[in-house]
């Protein structure tokens, strides 16, 4: 997945498998630049 802006491109990645490693899930958190409310359920 990418967002494009102004100056630079962010690339975040979309794992495909059921479970990701809490490390992995930050950094995606982290690199969307959304809070991270956004990603609670």
């Amino acid at each position: 997945m990418q967002k494009k802006l102004a100056s630079s491109t962010i690339t975040v990645p979309v794992p495909d498998h059921k479970e990701i490693k809490m490390g992995t899930l930050k950094s995606i958190i982290r690199q969307s630049q959304l809070p991270a409310k956004e990603f609670e359920s």
